[in-house]
């Protein structure tokens, strides 16, 4: 009766910290049609995917690498790949200009990186971490002021 008693208690205070949750909700609802939602949410998880495999690359010591996943799938080139032509019309300003920072960022790191084959030192080092930081920072601030569902 003790246990019965506890889990009703532990699942009546889970519940209303969800409900909690979903009032506090302060992000912008984003409404896509469904195949469009499916679509931004399969980019979103490419970019994810670009981002790890760059973090390997450089890891690795491979910063060209790194540059080359960077502008093929997150930076200005990569926008055709993604349709985000079909995609923009439905975005709210904010989103859209988040968005194109995102993929403006991401070049600016490919030149970055470039530079840091060309003088591998500490200091080319620390602007190729720090201009990837500028892509996550859209990323992070996307994230914060937008949702999908």
């Amino acid at each position: 009766m003790k246990k019965i008693t506890m889990m009703a208690l532990a699942a009546l205070a889970l519940s209303g910290g969800l409900a909690q949750s979903r009032a506090q909700e302060t992000r912008e609802l984003v409404k896509l049609p469904p195949m469009m939602q499916e679509h931004m949410l399969r980019n979103m998880r490419d970019h994810l995917k670009a981002l790890n495999e760059i973090l390997g690359a450089l890891a690795e010591g491979k910063v060209d690498e790194a540059a080359q996943i960077a502008e093929k799938r997150l930076g200005m080139s990569s926008l055709a790949l993604h349709g985000s032509a079909h995609l923009a019309r439905f975005m709210p300003e904010g989103m859209r200009a988040i968005g194109t920072q995102m993929h403006k960022s991401a070049s600016r790191f490919v030149i970055a990186a470039k530079n840091a084959e060309l003088s591998p030192d500490r200091e080319a080092l620390h602007a190729t971490y720090g201009a990837l930081k500028k892509v996550t920072d859209n990323c992070i601030a996307c994230h914060g002021a937008y949702r999908l569902r």
